[in-house]
């Protein structure tokens, strides 16, 4: 099973912006990647960083895989407990669901930024923005 690991962040809200995922298969790391987004929101980062791992996993020809993040607000989005206000939100939650909807079984799940990989994805999360400084 494949678990993509992924995080977003800006500093300044916004601000300088970049995403970060880690892909793993079976416990094994077979992907990692950072970019640069330019001045943009912590929450179009978090979901630019989501919508990077959902098309990697495609591209890995994933079935079934996890989306782990901290951002609590795309998960709850991604799952339907949160509504989408924001216009700008909804063109990437719509991006997002619908490469969503090519993984047979797409699930996702937040969690505290010190949990598994994310520290990881952090880590070349801000390495990506110190680059850019």
């Amino acid at each position: 099973m494949y678990r993509v690991f992924s995080d977003g962040g800006s500093r300044g809200n916004p601000g300088p912006a970049a995403y970060a995922i880690v892909v793993t298969k079976d416990g094994e790391i077979v992907h990692q990647h950072a970019e640069f987004l330019g001045v943009r929101t912590n929450n179009y980062a978090e979901y630019r960083g989501l919508i990077a791992g959902l098309a990697k996993a495609i591209e890995l020809g994933a079935d079934s895989a996890e989306f782990v993040m901290d951002s609590e607000l795309v998960v709850k989005q991604m799952t339907g407990e949160y509504e989408i206000r924001s216009g700008s939100l909804r063109d990437l939650y719509l991006d997002a669901a619908a490469l969503a909807s090519m993984i047979p079984h797409a699930t996702f799940r937040s969690v505290r930024r010190s949990e598994m990989l994310i520290p990881v994805a952090d880590a070349l999360l801000n390495k990506e923005l110190d680059l850019h400084q």
